[in-house]
């Protein structure tokens, strides 16, 4: 069991935090934190919330620490070490080609005039992630095609992405290298690991998951995500030619949760990577 080694990479809210509208098992965080503590895992959130938020997230949930962070959309990528959290400046650069030497502030003074956009506050910016607010009732694809003809005329290799903060129902529009990706930056970490591709799994619950979870990355969607997003994910998986590579959680699950949130994502660990299972029944080192 030693030579075993899983690189554990999921998505935080409405994933491993249980702050959608289906309820949680009153053992799987528990059972979650137990799980990641064993030597042989490497954990890695990877979110849209920026450090702080997710240093926040882990205290009020009580998740386990993970080894690695990728945030802001896939624009940042941090490893904990000598205890305490280091930007890696090889994906900085990796990520850095798609901007043509573009900087931040060139971006904004090409975007900020297009009607509708309100820049978003400087603690939801960086380097490689310039983002803004758009009233819900405008029209987004409208916007964004103008927004990707601007950078395409600056040369820069951009993705404009849009969703929707449903707290306060107004539209967010991120605009980031076209490296900067979930999927992109969970190949970065697994190369840079050495981790082969059956030791990966990935777990997530929304539309913004789907690259990684229709890819050849063995993935799980966790019980409490949407009808319509199962539904995509099982379409999109099956086009894209490995749909064995997709789990839809179950209620009941193997192991007598209910597989929302993190009872889903350790699902997914049970179904891909059988010589977990005693760890995962016990929730103890064996």
């Amino acid at each position: 069991m030693s030579e075993s080694r899983l690189l554990l990479c999921t998505d935080m809210d409405r994933t491993v935090i249980p702050n959608g509208v289906e309820p949680e098992h009153l053992e799987a965080r528990m059972r979650f934190r137990k799980f990641c503590q064993l030597p042989e895992v490497t954990l890695v959130y990877i979110t849209g919330r920026h450090r702080q938020l997710v240093e926040k997230a882990i205290r009020s949930y009580q998740l386990p620490e993970p080894d690695y962070l990728v945030t802001d959309v896939g624009s940042k990528v941090y490893q904990f070490q000598q205890q305490q959290w280091q930007e890696m400046s090889q994906w900085q650069q990796e990520i850095a080609k798609d901007w043509s030497g573009k900087s931040h502030q060139q971006l904004k003074l090409a975007l900020q005039d297009i009607e509708g956009l309100k820049l978003q506050e400087f603690s939801k910016q960086n380097t490689h992630k310039l983002s803004f607010y758009l009233p819900v009732y405008h029209d987004n694809q409208s916007v964004m095609a103008t927004m990707q003809q601007r950078l395409d005329e600056l040369g820069v290799k951009a993705t404009v992405m849009w969703s929707i903060d449903e707290l306060t129902n107004i539209g967010l529009l991120d605009v980031l290298p076209a490296r900067a990706t979930k999927l992109h930056a969970l190949e970065f970490l697994q190369q840079h690991l050495q981790f082969a591709a059956e030791q990966v799994v990935f777990a997530g619950d929304s539309g913004n998951d789907l690259p990684v979870l229709v890819s050849e990355f063995q993935s799980v969607l966790v019980h409490n995500a949407s009808n319509e997003i199962k539904q995509l994910a099982v379409l999109l998986s099956q086009d894209n030619g490995h749909p064995s590579q997709l789990l839809l959680a179950t209620d009941p699950d193997p192991l007598g949760m209910n597989g929302n949130y993190s009872a889903g994502v350790l699902q997914g660990v049970w179904h891909f990577m059988p010589e977990f299972r005693d760890r995962l029944q016990t929730g103890v080192h064996s």
